[in-house]
């Protein structure tokens, strides 16, 4: 009863007119963000968050509009996907799969269409296990100290790669350069300068904003730069958008099905939605087999992805919320947010600021049928983004990031290492080395060091307290098979290549 309760009160928050209205335009932004091919949900969130410092937005503000972007973005990912056979981000991936060749053969509308309600059935039903699952998860939290928290930290980073990333080394490599980052500054305990070469900016360490917005938007500007804003809006037509009840009453149980695998893969610590739509579509793939017909532009091979990615939405969300430890890179940036606005996520979190939490959760109950109601009838608007010329779309991305940095701290310096962090995360893509951890690394390598820290005062320095108790020893496990097992399993859970026409 307690959640029914704390849901009316959600509910009364996310019903405000401001609240609604932040609501419906993050859902319009996000789906924008998501059709732009190569954006994806982390740089779209990266790119706007300078906007709620701007806008002078509270915490339950500011995350409201922050996640709803995220879901529209989810929800958006599937249309330069389908129309174009190009990816709005990594999680949209599977959907070129069978949309685009649904495309071809004269159904995009059909595939759209389908594709929108099954990311809102993904979507919704995670957000009702965020709900559930979370308040619970919040509690059993209560169980970890200093040594379960280390473990935790180390899964989020062993894992972070994962299925998704193509080089395991990479990812390592990356989570180091963001812990050594995050170590730049004062000490905590001792109050000595670390890796400040002298420099007084470098004192108060690097703010993750600033990381975030030089190494996902700089970066993005540079690569626009180097495309010489090549227009890439080719593919098919959009003809009469209909409703395909047919398919829609055929995949009803894949969407189920699909759900449930991506709700798991998002609460797993940075598996996130690349891995809950992998599963989803190899899973369908398997029960249809060969006679699935799944490549050639089947109902199913687009719902499952579709469910997959959104149901790994809303869980990633419940371990960022409950231990502070993100399940996904747009996660990541969120608990950015979040510690900016001076609010530590955690078991804490749902009865210090219950308002924030369930607030939240009422927003993106209402989002979902927002972004259903104008993912139909509005696709065709959707669809014109595509071909928004990159001299218009170059400097807004620009200035948005400059202004929102500087209105944040007021310091060129800060700005001149905006554009530091844009050129090493335009160096680092261009190496595959994934920017993802580096952000973890900024955001959870204090707190990780701190944990560790607690764990050897406590143990008067005795190394074996952190395997002292079954969590976590479970963690550990966890960890280095997460590390370890994609070594061997991606060639078996390769990623496939798009179909091309």
């Amino acid at each position: 009863m307690d959640v029914f309760a704390n849901l009316a009160m959600g509910f009364g928050i996310a019903f405000s007119p401001f609240t609604l209205m932040l609501a419906v335009v993050g859902c319009f932004l996000g789906t924008i963000i998501g059709a732009l091919p190569g954006l994806g949900p982390s740089n779209g969130v990266a790119i706007l968050i300078p906007i709620t410092f701007t806008l002078g937005l509270d915490a339950t503000s500011a995350l409201v509009l922050m996640t709803s972007v995220y879901y529209g973005a989810m929800y958006g990912g599937r249309i330069s996907s389908i129309l174009l056979n190009i990816p709005g981000d990594e999680p949209a991936l599977m959907t070129t799969l069978d949309g685009y060749p649904m495309a071809k053969a004269g159904r995009a509308g059909d595939a759209l269409v389908l594709s929108g309600v099954a990311s809102f059935v993904g979507a919704l039903l995670a957000t009702m296990g965020l709900m559930f699952l979370a308040p619970l998860l919040s509690r059993i939290a209560y169980q970890f100290g200093p040594a379960e928290y280390f473990a935790l930290y180390l899964l989020a980073f062993c894992t972070l790669g994962g299925i998704a990333s193509n080089n395991q080394a990479k990812a390592a490599i990356a989570s180091c350069i963001g812990l050594g980052i995050a170590m730049i500054g004062l000490d905590n305990q001792s109050g000595m300068p670390r890796l400040t070469f002298g420099h007084l900016h470098l004192m108060d360490g690097v703010d993750f904003l600033v990381a975030i917005v030089g190494l996902f938007a700089v970066a993005e500007v540079f690569f626009f730069i180097e495309s010489h804003g090549k227009d890439t809006s080719i593919g098919v037509k959009l003809e009469k958008v209909t409703i395909p009840w047919r398919d829609i009453f055929a995949t009803r149980w894949t969407m189920l099905r699909s759900t449930v695998i991506g709700f798991i893969a998002g609460v797993l610590p940075g598996a996130g939605a690349s891995l809950g739509s992998f599963l989803a579509y190899m899973s369908e793939k398997t029960i249809a087999g060969e006679k699935g017909g799944f490549g050639t532009g089947v109902a199913k091979g687009v719902a499952a992805p579709e469910a997959g990615n959104n149901a790994a939405a809303g869980g990633a969300l419940v371990p960022m919320l409950t231990l502070g430890v993100p399940g996904s890179g747009t996660t990541a940036v969120l608990l950015a947010l979040l510690m900016t606005l001076n609010i530590t996520p955690g078991p804490t979190l749902f009865t210090d600021r219950p308002e924030v939490v369930w607030g939240l959760i009422a927003s993106l109950l209402i989002a979902n049928f927002v972004l259903l109601l104008m993912n139909v009838p509005l696709v065709k608007i959707f669809v014109r983004v595509l071909q928004v010329p990159p001299w218009v779309l170059l400097p807004g991305v620009t200035m948005i990031s400059f202004v929102g940095i500087f209105s944040l701290s007021g310091s060129y310096f800060d700005l001149l290492l905006m554009v530091g962090f844009g050129v090493l995360g335009y160096v680092l893509r261009k190496l595959d080395v994934p920017t993802v951890p580096i952000i973890l690394g900024i955001l959870l390598g204090n707190h990780m060091e701190d944990s560790l820290r607690r764990a050897m005062v406590l143990s008067g320095g005795d190394w074996t307290y952190l395997f002292s108790s079954a969590i976590a020893i479970g963690l550990w496990i966890a960890a280095v098979a997460g590390f370890v097992a994609p070594m061997f399993l991606r060639k078996v859970l390769k990623k496939p290549q798009r179909v091309t026409d």
